[in-house]
C-alpha cells in the first residue's frame, strides 16, 4: 500500500515476544521529520537457554509472561509517555514460536481495549523490513535482503504492506547455519555471535566447503549441506588454529552465497526499476555479522545500489521495528481487530508462498 501524507505525529507502543526476547518500544512518527526511537527495551532470556544449546520454546513463553508488564512500563517510563499519550498499540501476531506471541498479542490487545486505542498485529518480518528506517531515510521501494536465524528472504519492498518475494531459502536459514556450525565447534550459546569472533585471523580458504544450488536459476539459498559438511569437518578438529580455519571458511561460504543470489536479484530489481533510484537494505540478525555486511555493502556499490542496514541494536529482534512497522499501518488506516490471531508461520508474499510453497504440508522447514 502506498503511504499517504501524514498530518499528525502517530506515538505507538510496541511489542515483541516471538522467540527469547521480550522488548517493548515507543516510536513517535511525525509528517517531514525523522523516525523517533523514544525508547527501545529488551529483556534478553540467554541465560535461562543455554543450558540447553537452544531456545526452548515452553521456557520462552513463560519468560514473557512474567516480564511483559514490567518492560512495557520500562519503555513507557523511558519514553517519557503515559498510556493516554498513546495512539495505537503493535504487537508481533507472527511468525515465531507460538506461545510467545500469543503473550505479546493477548498483553496488546488488553492495553488496546482497556485505553480504547486500535491494535496493529504487526508481521515480525515486516518490523525487520522496516528496521532499516529507524536511523535512516530509505524511501519505497527498496530491494532487501532479510537475513536471520530462522528467515532468508529476497524481497522487493514497495511499500506498507506490500512485498514480493524474489528468493528464499529452500532449508535452512543463514543464521541457523552460523548457529549449528558454531555449535559444532564447541562455542557456547548463542553461536552465530562467536562463530564471527572465532572467525578473527582464521584462512577461510584452508577448508574447501561445498556450493549449493549450482547450476540452478534463480534467487534461492540453500545452507544445510554447508551446515553438514562444516560439522563433519569439526567433529574431526582439536587444534585452536584449525577451528579458527574452518569458522572463517564457514563464514566466507556464508557470505559468498548471500553475495552471489543477492546479486541475481539486483539484476531483476534493476530491470523492473530501470527510472527510478536503486536502493538495497539488509536486516535481520545476520546483518550485524561484519564480514557479510561488507560484503553486500562491496556488492552494492558495485550494481549501483545505494545500501543501508540497521544499527546494530536494531539488528536482532527488538520492539522498536514493531512499533514503526504498526506506525506506518496506523498512518494508512490499517489496524485489526480485537480477535486477530497468533500465527506461527506467516509469509510476506502469502501469494508466493501459495504458488511456490518451498516446503510442502507435513515437512519441517524455515518459519519463512
Amino acid at each position: 500500500m502506498t503511504a499517504k501524507p501524514l498530518t499528525n505525529p502517530l506515538t505507538v507502543l510496541g511489542l515483541e515476544t516471538s522467540c527469547d526476547e521480550t522488548a517493548a518500544a515507543v516510536v513517535r512518527l511525525a509528517p517531514d521529520a525523522p523516525v523517533h526511537v523514544l525508547s527501545s527495551v529488551v529483556a534478553s532470556q540467554i541465560a535461562d537457554h543455554a543450558p540447553y544449546g537452544g531456545v526452548v520454546p515452553e521456557i520462552a513463553a513463560r519468560a514473557h509472561v512474567e516480564i511483559i508488564d514490567a518492560i512495557a512500563q520500562r519503555a513507557l517510563t523511558e519514553a517519557g509517555v503515559g498510556v493516554a499519550d498513546l495512539d495505537g498499540i503493535a504487537a508481533t501476531a507472527g511468525p515465531g514460536l507460538v506461545g510467545g506471541v500469543m503473550v505479546g498479542l493477548a498483553f496488546a490487545k488488553a492495553m488496546a481495549l482497556a485505553l480504547g486505542r486500535p491494535l496493529i498485529a504487526v508481521n515480525h518480518l515486516e518490523g525487520h523490513a522496516l528496521s532499516a528506517r529507524l536511523s535512516a531515510q530509505v524511501p519505497y521501494p527498496f530491494l532487501l535482503l532479510l537475513v536471520s536465524g530462522g528467515h532468508c528472504q529476497l524481497l522487493e519492498v514497495a511499500g506498507v504492506g506490500a512485498c514480493r518475494r524474489l528468493g528464499t531459502t529452500i532449508d535452512d536459514a543463514a543464521g541457523e547455519a552460523f548457529d549449528k556450525i558454531g555449535g559444532a565447534l564447541g562455542l557456547a550459546y548463542p553461536a552465530g555471535p562467536a562463530l564471527e569472533r572465532l572467525a578473527e585471523g582464521g584462512d577461510a580458504a584452508r577448508f574447501p566447503l561445498p556450493r549449493a544450488l549450482i547450476g540452478r536459476k534463480g534467487c534461492d539459498f540453500s545452507f544445510s549441506g554447508l551446515k553438514t559438511a562444516a560439522a563433519r569437518l569439526a567433529a574431526t578438529l582439536t587444534a585452536p588454529d584449525d577451528r579458527r580455519d574452518l569458522a572463517a571458511a564457514a563464514q566466507a561460504a556464508i557470505a559468498r552465497q548471500l553475495v552471489e543470489r543477492t546479486g541475481r536479484a539486483m539484476a531483476v530489481y534493476a530491470d523492473a526499476h530501470a527510472e527510478e533510484a536503486l536502493r538495497f537494505v539488509v536486516a535481520g540478525g545476520v546483518a550485524a555479522n561484519r564480514a557479510v555486511r561488507l560484503a553486500l555493502q562491496d556488492l552494492a556499490q558495485s550494481e549501483g545500489f545505494s545500501f543501508d542496514a540497521p544499527p546494530l541494536a536494531y539488528c536482532t529482534d527488538n520492539a522498536a521495528m514493531i512499533a514503526l512497522a504498526g506506525a506506518e499501518r496506523l498512518a494508512v488506516g490499517l489496524a485489526d481487530d480485537l480477535d486477530a490471531v497468533a500465527r506461527p508461520r506467516w509469509p510476506l508474499d502469502e501469494a508466493a508462498a501459495r504458488e511456490r510453497p518451498t516446503h510442502l504440508a507435513g515437512r519441517k522447514g524455515a518459519k519463512a
